[in-house]
């Protein structure tokens, strides 16, 4: 195996709301592979302070950016200050996500709808168009969707959630026809229910049902999506666009 083709040293990479959970995890993964990582958050100056810690002592460089990457001003602010400390963007990990509480459809109201559209669609849309003069002007690219299961498997009661994923999962495979003459690449990952820390109060009960279902017969980890993060982000995949990738033990194996 050439393991140059999964090499990512001289590239720059972007991963929105990486200052914890999955995001954190598949930042430093990228850092590992060699990539000058541009980390993001909005709401936890401190947090984000450690996750940067952890970031540099595991030997990555890049730098922790503060955005609301459902704004398009502060979008462009965010690409231009990555780019101005690290580098033209060449990877983008579109991962930014809100509180998802399970409610039954009459407990929503259309503002709770609309901030799951703002983080799903409008968010990958304006960080998208704000990347891709770079991307195209060199031929090259590489746009990573984080999806969900939920999508596939039809959770309830989510229908905000699921409804926002499904309108990505066509956003990928969309724009990877739309991209693919410049050589950039668009695909999805899609987890399995992977325990971080937004999961800490979620109900025992819920986790055993979640559990029993996992044909792998163990919880995911963070640590699960770094392989395939790094093959979506490396030469590795150049000929594979508008793909969505199951990262869940086999719970969509139906």
């Amino acid at each position: 195996m050439n393991k140059e083709l999964f090499s990512l040293k001289g590239k720059v990479a972007l991963v929105t709301g990486s200052s914890t959970g999955l995001g954190k995890a598949m930042a430093i993964a990228l850092g590992k592979a060699g990539a000058k990582v541009a980390l993001n958050y909005f709401n936890n100056a401190e947090r984000a302070a450690k996750t940067f810690a952890e970031f540099e002592a595991a030997g990555c460089e890049g730098a922790m950016l503060r955005a609301d990457v459902t704004d398009e001003a502060s979008v462009n602010q965010l690409v231009a200050e990555a780019t101005e400390q690290l580098g033209p963007i060449d990877i983008v990990v579109l991962n930014a996500t809100p509180d998802q509480p399970l409610k039954p459809i009459e407990e929503y109201d259309w503002a709770f709808y609309q901030s799951m559209l703002d983080f799903f669609i409008k968010s990958p849309f304006l960080i998208t168009r704000a990347v891709l003069p770079h991307m195209k002007a060199q031929k090259w690219g590489r746009i990573i969707n984080i999806g969900s299961e939920t999508f596939h498997l039809g959770v309830q009661p989510f229908t905000a959630y699921v409804a926002a994923k499904g309108g990505q999962n066509g956003f990928n495979r969309s724009l990877a026809h739309e991209l693919a003459e410049w050589n950039i690449t668009v695909n999805m990952i899609a987890p399995g229910w992977i325990p971080v820390e937004r999961h800490e109060k979620d109900p025992q009960e819920m986790k055993d049902g979640y559990l029993a279902s996992v044909p792998m017969q163990r919880w995911g980890v963070p640590q699960d999506l770094d392989g395939t993060v790094t093959y979506l982000a490396s030469e590795a995949s150049g000929f594979v666009t508008g793909q969505n990738i199951h990262v869940n033990g086999g719970t969509t194996v139906h």
